[in-house]
């Protein structure tokens, strides 16, 4: 199992305090912004699948290969057309944080293989635990289309019970045989990861100073769609997981509810909270 690890904390707590999370807890965002943490993740989620493919039959890999049930690059190439436009490839660009990332799933992937556990997790497992909130968060931020235009990302087609299927994901990660030094590799990548979200952060927040845009603010109660239970939020259950402190959480949870707004723009990369979270866990 895969326990007790401090430096997780840390890591959540860095993201958390971040300037870029305090925005986002503000409830303000600028529609350019969304559209660069997209381009963003359609880099690092090619390169996670891409390696993926290599290692599917890897010993340590094989038990965690879901391709139909979790792959994204797909679904975030048509939020991408969507949001740029048909040639959209020709407008978006690898950011300078984002390079980094990058090349670091490709060096796993090439050289230690076992570590793309770490990276998988820590995007998938986040993702798909705050899949459905995001995604009604970002229509209503940015005005999309109730078909689903622009956040593909955020529906997982193959999966029609997250619970379900998170646990068995989890259960097939318990099941690898990992001894104490691989056990501290993955624990330290995991750590890794989640510096690299935490660099995109911050070099959104930068850009974001420089873009001449008309923030917008919605008015969204985040655990109103889920008929009042705060144990839903994907925010909720990382920071309860992380800390092993019910009061904190709850405390957490209620200065949630308390925002009137939710900013968006974070939420894609924030969602790694939980997948962090629940590994810390186990």
């Amino acid at each position: 199992h895969f326990t007790d690890n401090t430096d997780l904390v840390e890591s959540h707590d860095k993201a958390e305090n971040s300037p870029f999370v305090k925005d986002f807890l503000r409830g303000r965002i600028k529609r350019e912004l969304f559209k660069l943490g997209t381009a963003a993740l359609y880099y690092v989620y090619s390169a996670i699948e891409e390696e993926i493919e290599k290692n599917k039959d890897h010993p340590m890999f094989a038990p965690l290969y879901f391709p139909s049930e979790l792959y994204r690059r797909d679904a975030l190439a048509k939020d991408l057309e969507y949001l740029y436009g048909e040639d959209w490839e020709s407008k978006i660009s690898c950011s300078a944080a984002t390079r980094p990332y990058v090349d670091r799933i490709h060096e796993v992937g090439r050289d230690d293989p076992v570590l793309l556990v770490a990276h998988a997790w820590t995007r998938y497992m986040g993702d798909l635990s705050g899949g459905q909130i995001l995604k009604k968060v970002a229509q209503r931020a940015l005005k999309l289309p109730p078909t689903g235009e622009g956040v593909n990302f955020y529906h997982f087609e193959g999966i029609h019970n997250p619970t379900a299927f998170k646990r068995l994901y989890r259960s097939r990660m318990n099941e690898l045989e990992v001894d104490a030094e691989t056990k501290k590799k993955l624990l330290d990548e995991a750590n890794l990861a989640f510096q690299y979200n935490l660099d995109v952060f911050t070099e959104l927040q930068e850009i974001g100073k420089d873009i001449k845009e008309e923030v917008q603010d919605i008015g969204f109660h985040a655990h109103g769609d889920m008929g009042g239970d705060s144990s839903k939020c994907p925010y909720y259950a990382a920071k309860m997981a992380v800390s092993g402190n019910t009061t904190y959480a709850c405390n957490f949870a209620k200065m949630l509810l308390r925002q009137s707004t939710v900013q968006v723009i974070l939420a894609t990369w924030v969602a790694a909270v939980a997948g962090l979270a629940a590994w810390y866990l186990m």
